[in-house]
């Protein structure tokens, strides 16, 4: 059974960007937008890339695989209408793959991230509706 709400799905798969937070061997923080899809069971975020092998968020998840990941936009400006998802978890890298699961000239290296806790707003009805409030949950590992 998917950690996901039907809705969440949904917006996931229509959303090509999110951005993915690391913390660097110094303690930095680490932010930068990434393409991802959801796995065919919508469990894992995936995220692939080019270069991905050789870059700072891929260093900085072999040190700490803790991650955040938010995929957010506006459905309309007029009203006001923000509508969001923030996914926290433990990346598990993968060396080779990347290439056949997002395509000719991706990096090989890929990496998934399973949710440990879930946090929305404006998904499952207005943002500033009761339906709609920020919803945050834990997902108990399988």
């Amino acid at each position: 059974m998917s950690p996901f709400t039907e809705k969440e799905i949904e917006y996931l798969r229509g959303q090509p960007l999110g951005r993915l937070a690391t913390v660097g061997a110094d303690g930095s923080p680490h932010i930068v937008p990434v393409g991802f899809r959801l796995d065919p069971e919508a469990e894992t975020i995936q995220i692939g890339g080019h270069g991905l092998s050789s870059s700072k968020k891929w260093r900085d998840l072999h040190t700490n695989p803790r991650t955040a990941f938010a995929v957010d936009d506006l459905a309309s400006v007029d009203p006001w209408t923000p509508r969001g998802i923030e996914v926290r978890g433990r990346a598990e890298l993968h060396d080779t793959g990347g290439d056949q699961l997002f395509g000719p000239g991706w990096d090989s290296a890929w990496f998934s991230i399973a949710p440990r806790r879930i946090i929305s707003w404006g998904i499952e009805g207005h943002a500033f509706s009761s339906a709609g409030r920020r919803s945050a949950r834990t997902v108990t590992e399988p």
